[in-house]
């Protein structure tokens, strides 16, 4: 049984100086303990970081990418907890629906559990989300990795030394395609439980997401992926 005690949430926060703050003071009233990684920001997100209290900031001094900033969100979580929820800083999450992501661990099952965003049909959802959403989550399924419906999704709850004894090689958005496939084949239960999206709309909206840069890596994950799959079944 999931105990709420030991639950931390992650927050990977690269050049987010105008949502940071919005996004802590959604989750600090919730009483998890919060990381907040900075991963080599360079607009005034650090000074933010450095007056807020009630939280622990951990700082790479160059941008080493999302999932790099993950990984060290949770190696240092994992002292004291058994989960982490992970949620961007970009303000498109709820912090209520965190709930949610709790209540979608089963029993004494060890499961990642994605945040399956509501609504990314609307009109004012960007393409490159909706194309990359679609995208995503064949190549997850061919690349031996769980049939789901959001797998580029950032809210999710993670079980802390499963996830962090998975050999995944991504650290950039990459890492959160690949650990769900690493997970996948290792036995971990992938689950979804819906949750609210909140779409800021043009020069609002901070995106990191470069669209034909990061679908050229993903393609390349993918690739290595279903090499690795294709290996995997003639070595046996």
């Amino acid at each position: 049984m999931l105990n709420p005690e030991r639950v931390a949430i992650v927050i990977p926060v690269y050049n987010h100086g105008t949502r940071i703050s919005d996004v802590v003071s959604q989750v600090i009233p919730l009483g998890f303990p919060v990381f907040v990684v900075d991963d080599g920001s360079t607009d005034a997100t650090p000074d933010i970081l450095r007056e807020m209290a009630e939280i622990t900031v951990l700082t790479h001094s160059q941008n080493k990418g999302k999932g790099a900033a993950l990984l060290t969100g949770f190696s240092a979580a994992q002292k004291s907890c058994d989960w982490a929820v992970s949620i961007d800083a970009d303000g498109q999450h709820k912090a209520e629906d965190i709930e949610k992501l709790l209540q979608g661990v089963q029993g004494n099952t060890r499961s990642i559990v994605i945040g399956n965003r509501q609504g990314m049909n609307q009109d004012h959802v960007p393409w490159t989300s909706k194309f990359g959403r679609k995208f995503s989550n064949f190549w997850v399924w061919v690349s031996g990795g769980p049939m789901v419906s959001d797998s580029q999704s950032g809210f999710r709850l993670y079980p802390l030394p499963e996830v962090l004894g998975l050999d995944v090689r991504a650290r950039r958005f990459q890492y959160e395609v690949e650990v769900l496939v690493k997970g996948h084949q290792q036995g971990i239960v992938v689950v979804e439980a819906p949750v609210q999206v909140v779409y800021q709309k043009g020069a609002e909206r901070i995106s990191h997401f470069h669209p034909w840069h990061d679908f050229l890596r993903n393609s390349q994950t993918f690739s290595r992926l279903i090499f690795q799959r294709i290996f995997s079944i003639f070595r046996k």
